[in-house]
């Protein structure tokens, strides 16, 4: 058995502390049993720890945000990265090939799929390890994880059970009988009624379906040629395309705690501290929550069933209850302005844009004991460094040289450099250059061992 992590999406909803750099599943907000603050996906990393599933876990996710998952969860966690975001049906079809002709499953094997940002029960996981058995035992081509409703919502989608009795099914699991999508209040009382339950989004399925799948469609079964053909991939979710379209289905109701934490309103329910950050929230505030991620001071006086988060990439002031229609407001023609990498994080202070096309930026940037850059090349800007806090090792187009507090250092465009922190190491980085492209970067060596080791002049 094999468990496929998905963890693709950007959590618009989240803004502004999730963009397309630092997704809501990397958000700390939540708190472990030891009251650290742990974000979506370490928090579900430390539950498939717990119930005995990390080893046989892999977590598949874009490129931009493998940097994001070994700062959170290590080096070590396996990763199936897509080459572009495609959404849950392409994602899928690639676990699968991987899983097959990289990892050497067999088609018999059992693959479960589950979102990376769940807000479960450990418990919850007990339910999962039955998804394997059941798909045996019952012969269906699909087994879902459904969650018994305990209210009418209309934020989630719906798996109806057969309304047949049948003595030869064991009572730990249904047929399925159809799908609703999101209903409205009124269909979804009618629903309970017919003991529908919320879909999970959790699933198995044997490789080999999906693979034959693919076969059928002429789709490259070996994981690099997939990978070179995945823009051609249909931009749709497995459910549509793939489970909605099957007869023989299953599904094991669920009877724990379970919650989508993908808005504001649902995000703050699971929050042991109604204030996060810097700034005062008067007493006679009831339900309003302030997320604050600047030194800046921010003051809430009597409002209430409010969330106000604030960050480098914008102010949100809303209602709890309109908080899911963040999405449709921040069409904001901006880069991130904070970005949480592997070696430590970047918040820009100033951009400003000039209409002859050229741009300067200003960031502070802060390096980690002992970690380092990528040796890498900007494209179209160079750089002016000032060292603020913290020593380290500087080497630029193989020149090598020690900083500290007060060193500044000029890195011409299409220069390679890299920084090693001895010390935690603090900048202030200015770039100058073009506004085109974002600043593309090109990295020659990954780690400072490679620096080292090819790139140092002797």
């Amino acid at each position: 058995m094999k468990l496929v992590l998905l963890s693709g999406g950007s959590g618009k909803r989240l803004w502004p502390l999730s963009n397309d750099a630092r997704s809501k599943q990397f958000l700390k907000v939540l708190e472990d049993e030891e009251g650290i603050r742990v974000s979506m996906v370490q928090r579900v990393w430390g539950q498939l720890e717990q119930s005995g599933l990390a080893e046989s876990s892999l977590i598949a996710t874009s490129q931009s945000q493998v940097e994001m998952m070994h700062s959170q969860l290590g080096e070590q966690v396996p990763l199936i990265i897509e080459p572009e975001r495609r959404d849950t049906f392409a994602a899928i079809a690639l676990s699968a090939v991987y899983l097959y002709s990289q990892q050497g499953a067999s088609l018999d094997e059992v693959a479960i799929v589950l979102p990376v940002d769940p807000y479960v029960e450990t418990r919850f996981f007990d339910t999962v390890k039955e998804l394997e058995s059941t798909l045996q035992t019952s012969q269906a081509e699909m087994a879902l994880i459904g969650i018994e409703p305990t209210y009418p919502s209309s934020k989630y989608g719906y798996i109806v059970p057969s309304s047949k009795l049948d003595d030869s099914i064991p009572r730990s699991y249904r047929t399925v009988e159809r799908f609703v999508e999101k209903p409205d209040e009124e269909k979804a009382k009618a629903l309970m009624k017919q003991n529908a339950l919320w879909n999970s989004g959790v699933f198995a399925f044997r490789i080999g379906y999906v693979i034959d799948l693919l076969e059928r469609r002429g789709c490259p079964i070996q994981y690099e040629e997939l990978a070179k053909q995945y823009h051609l991939l249909p931009k749709i979710s497995f459910d549509y395309e793939v489970i909605e379209r099957m007869d023989n289905i299953v599904v094991i109701p669920y009877d724990g705690y379970w919650k989508d934490l993908g808005t504001w309103n649902t995000l703050t329910e699971e929050m042991n501290s109604s204030q996060l950050g810097r700034g005062k929230v008067s007493s006679d505030c009831v339900n309003t929550h302030l997320i604050n991620e600047t030194d800046m001071p921010v003051s809430i006086i009597g409002v209430s069933n409010v969330v106000v988060a604030v960050s480098p990439d914008g102010i949100l002031v809303t209602d709890k209850q309109a908080s899911p229609r963040v999405k449709d407001f921040i069409d904001y023609d901006q880069e991130p302005m904070f970005e949480e990498r592997q070696w430590g994080y970047s918040r820009v202070l100033d951009y400003q844009k000039y209409e002859d096309g050229s741009c300067v930026v200003t960031k502070r940037a802060l390096i980690r004991q002992h970690r380092s850059f990528g040796y890498q090349l900007n494209v179209h800007r160079e750089e002016s460094w000032t060292i603020i806090r913290g020593t380290g090792e500087f080497v630029l187009n193989g020149r090598f040289m020690s900083v500290k507090a007060g060193s500044t250092l000029h890195i011409p465009m299409q220069s390679l450099h890299s920084i090693r922190a001895i010390t935690e190491l603090e900048i202030i980085v200015i770039q100058t250059g073009r506004e085109a492209d974002n600043n593309q970067v090109m990295e020659l060596y990954r780690t400072w061992d490679e620096v080292a080791e090819h790139a140092i002049n002797k």
